[in-house]
């Protein structure tokens, strides 16, 4: 089994996804408009640019996303996307572009448990949780 996190937008999964693919170092490896799906006659003239289905490779895991039609969006709660990083460095760079004109519930910091750690919305409204883990006592370069 494989879980990979799916996410509904407001009109603007495009322009998320442009920033994910930049920030955590993916790529999209799908994407289709319903002006080029076979619901193209099912949806109004103004969302035939909207996305239907797009996914972004990172590694052997994919983040999934789509635009709701207006009447079925709501507004992400209950969940955050968590990022496991081991280079703080890295996880500064993909917390200064993630929270970039988003709301941070918590600066990137140092916790007893992780080297940095920080939450935050990102500007569609992604709610993302950044962590990386303290280097193990012991460990070897």
């Amino acid at each position: 089994m494989i879980i990979n996190p799916y996410l509904s937008f407001n009109g603007n999964c495009q322009a998320a996804f442009e920033l994910y693919e930049k920030s955590l170092g993916g790529k999209v490896e799908m994407s289709m408009t319903y002006a080029d799906s076979p619901m193209a006659s099912q949806v109004p003239a103004e969302w035939g640019d909207k996305i239907l289905h797009i996914t972004l490779a990172l590694g052997d895991l994919r983040l999934q996303g789509a635009d709701a039609s207006p009447d079925r969006y709501e507004k992400p709660r209950g969940f955050s996307v968590a990022l496991a990083l081991d280079d703080a460095a890295e996880a500064s760079r993909i917390f200064k572009e993630l929270s970039d004109g988003g709301t941070v519930q918590l600066p990137l910091q140092e916790t007893f448990w992780a080297a940095a750690f920080a939450m935050l919305t990102d500007r569609f409204g992604t709610p993302w949780i950044i962590n990386c883990a303290k280097p193990t006592q012991g460990a070897s370069a």
